[in-house]
């Protein structure tokens, strides 16, 4: 399959086994979805695999902690620690790629805004597949699309917020990227269904980052559900968005933005 696992705590926790497929440069960083309580690189396998595979990347999947045993900002915390680790281990900031869905999604956003914060240089590009992105819920679609979302209703989504951020204020911007500036980041994918009740925090969260002079492409599959793209082999429109965003990444592997650089060794 071609990916590792990285474990809080545990600097050798991610060996990053190198795919048949990968072309030796390249690493991509991936953070799963499951509302911030339930989920973990074993349930991901598959999906961060074939994106791995089709994109010829050698991947780390971070086993970040869960709540309610560890609420917010726990999740963020990791993704940053997996994110510093590999940039303090050698990798070029322009050889690495981020990826995550659902909460996995926002976590990835969340996770690039506190390498900002923190003076790291941003990685190349970043795929977010039905990112979760405000937890106050206040897209129209949590509502909208309700009946038609197989996945997810509107209690579901407030049970998960409030086991994740308890009393914290729910637009913190590390916990709901979307209401971030996002001046800086990498160029950005955000991949949809239209039948899920995510789909406006994907469309603002695309329309965000344009208006903050973000590259960004959105892609919205029309009668497709939440995080379609667990449906490969299956589904021919699942297939084709994993090829896309991989091809998105590696076409961004080694390119500059105004977020990106060369980091110099972290001690």
């Amino acid at each position: 399959m071609g990916s590792g696992r990285w474990i809080p705590g545990n600097p050798s926790s991610h060996p990053d086994p190198e795919p048949a497929e990968a072309s030796g440069r390249g690493r991509l960083l991936y953070l799963h979805g499951g509302g911030y309580v339930i989920g973990s690189p074993d349930t991901h396998a598959g999906l961060v695999g074939e994106l791995a595979r089709r994109a010829g990347l050698r991947a780390t999947s971070v086993e970040y902690r869960l709540a309610p045993e560890h609420p917010f900002p726990a999740a963020v915390d990791d993704g940053l620690a997996a994110y510093r680790e590999l940039l303090a281990s050698g990798t070029d900031p322009r050889d690495l790629v981020m990826a995550g869905d659902s909460a996995g999604g926002g976590l990835s956003i969340a996770t690039l805004l506190a390498a900002r914060e923190a003076g790291l240089p941003q990685p190349a590009a970043v795929v977010a597949f039905s990112p979760w992105v405000d937890l106050t819920l206040a897209g129209g679609s949590i509502r909208s699309k309700e009946d038609a979302d197989p996945v997810f209703t509107e209690a579901d989504l407030r049970a998960y917020a409030d086991l994740y951020l308890g009393t914290t204020d729910r637009a913190h911007p590390l916990a709901s990227p979307l209401f971030a500036d996002l001046a800086g980041l990498p160029p950005l994918l955000v991949q949809v269904g239209a039948n899920e009740v995510l789909l406006d925090d994907a469309v603002r969260l695309a329309g965000q980052a344009g208006a903050d002079d973000v590259e960004v492409t959105l892609e919205v599959g029309p009668g497709l559900p939440h995080v379609f793209q667990h449906h490969y082999g299956r589904l021919d429109e699942a297939d084709a968005a994993l090829d896309r965003a991989a091809r998105f990444l590696t076409a961004h592997l080694g390119t500059s933005h105004p977020g990106a650089g060369r980091l110099e060794p972290v001690r």
